[in-house]
Formats: C-alpha cells, sequence, structure tokens
C-alpha cells in the first residue's frame, strides 16, 4: 500500500496561489489552477486551504506578512470579506505609506518648488515599487470582491489621489507650480504614471526589460518637468 504524499510547505502553496491570483484575479481562478501549478490533485489543494477564498487569504498574508505564514492553521479556514479587507488594513495601517507629502501638504517646505515635487515623486515611486507584488494583488483581486474593491479603490486610493492633488493645487495657487487644465487629472497622470514604471510594466514582455533606476530617474525628471516650477526668490538671487 502507498503511502501518503509527504506534507509541502506552507509558503510553497501560498506562493503558487500569489502567482495564479496574480496572473488571473480572483473570480476566474480556480482551486484546479493553483492545483496544476503545484503537480498536485484537485482535492489534495484542500490539505492546506479550505476554499478558494482559503486560498486568497493564504496568498495576501505571503505577500502582507510573510513571516506569519507557517503560524496558519491548516488547512487555511475560509475568510469572510471583512477578515480579508481587515488583514489588508492592518498591513496599509501599519506604514506610513507617504510622509513626506502629508508634510507638503499641511504647508510649504524649505525645498525649492521643482525639489519639493522631486521628492514627492520619489516616495510614491519607491512606495509603489517596494510594495509592487501586494499592491498588485490586492489591485487585482479587487476588481471582483466589492469590500477589498470599496477599501482599495474608494477608501485608499481615492484619498491618496486626493491629498496629491490638494498638495498641486496649494503649489499652484501660490505660483510656485505652473497651473494646469485639470488639477484632479494631473494628480491621477502622476499617480498612474508611476504605477505603470514601478509596477505594472513587469507584466509587459516588451518593457519588462527597462532597468528600475532607468524608470526611476525617467518618470521623476518628466513628472518634474510637466509642471515646471517658479523658482523662490533665493534661486533667482545665487
Amino acid at each position: 500500500m502507498r503511502g501518503r504524499m509527504p506534507m509541502r510547505p506552507l509558503e510553497e502553496i501560498a506562493d503558487a496561489a500569489v502567482r495564479v491570483f496574480l496572473a488571473q484575479g480572483f473570480r476566474p481562478a480556480g482551486i484546479s489552477d493553483v492545483a496544476d501549478a503545484l503537480g498536485l490533485s484537485h482535492g489534495a489543494v484542500y490539505t492546506y486551504a479550505k476554499s478558494k477564498q482559503a486560498l486568497l487569504h493564504l496568498a495576501l498574508v505571503r505577500v502582507l506578512r510573510p513571516d506569519t505564514v507557517a503560524a496558519l492553521e491548516v488547512p487555511v479556514p475560509t475568510p469572510t470579506a471583512d477578515e480579508v479587507v481587515a488583514l489588508v488594513e492592518s498591513w496599509a495601517g501599519d506604514r506610513t505609506a507617504l510622509p513626506l507629502l502629508a508634510g507638503a501638504s499641511t504647508g510649504p517646505t524649505d525645498l525649492p518648488p521643482a525639489a519639493e515635487l522631486g521628492s514627492v515623486v520619489d516616495e510614491l515611486y519607491s512606495f509603489v515599487e517596494q510594495h509592487r507584488t501586494a499592491l498588485q494583488l490586492v489591485e487585482r483581486c479587487a476588481e471582483q470582491l466589492p469590500e477589498l474593491a470599496q477599501w482599495y479603490f474608494v477608501q485608499r486610493r481615492r484619498a491618496m489621489v486626493g491629498q496629491l492633488g490638494d498638495y498641486l493645487a496649494a503649489r499652484i495657487e501660490a505660483g510656485l507650480l505652473r497651473p494646469v487644465p485639470d488639477v484632479a487629472v494631473a494628480a491621477r497622470f502622476v499617480v498612474e504614471t508611476v504605477a505603470w514604471f514601478a509596477m505594472h510594466r513587469h507584466n509587459d514582455a516588451d518593457s519588462r526589460m527597462l532597468t528600475d533606476e532607468d524608470c526611476r530617474r525617467t518618470v521623476r525628471h518628466l513628472l518634474i518637468s510637466a509642471f515646471p516650477a517658479v523658482e523662490a526668490s533665493h534661486d533667482r538671487d545665487r
């Protein structure tokens, strides 16, 4: 009689789930897709996770809190939608994503306008680049999970775009940046440009060969050029 197959590390199951959900999103993906990625039978996956929702929870834990995967209950239980949102919200709450932008939004800094804007762009780019797998997984699955979509797209991303828009509007009103036709669109332009080059370009076979450093420097240069600054008096007096 053949013995039972040895258990795979839960991290291995999680990595396969991450790949599948990143590629397909939540609804189109199936347990069989994760099974195929692991070379397991459909039924064997239930040894590790009780449902597709449990696999999503496992995938999110893997990218958001990788050190805690080994401590999860096996098989991973099925979470509620609120528990999925709470996991992502807890991860986001542990970090102040854009402290430079938050500080600049409360009033002018000592930096020249172009340098200040460049610092804000650098901060946003670094955050997206550092957390791109986590952000992509949440974004990909939020498209098909209403509760997660409400948190990610409405409560978080729109709020961040709005904060950037407030910053741009304040600098334009102060005469430090050139007026633009629509500040809200300009803020979205900055966010989506950064998101594509720092995150989404890795999914484009014709663009993923671009280096991180070249993309980071060029995005910064072009975005600053799109909002030419009126240099402060101390710059003109040099």
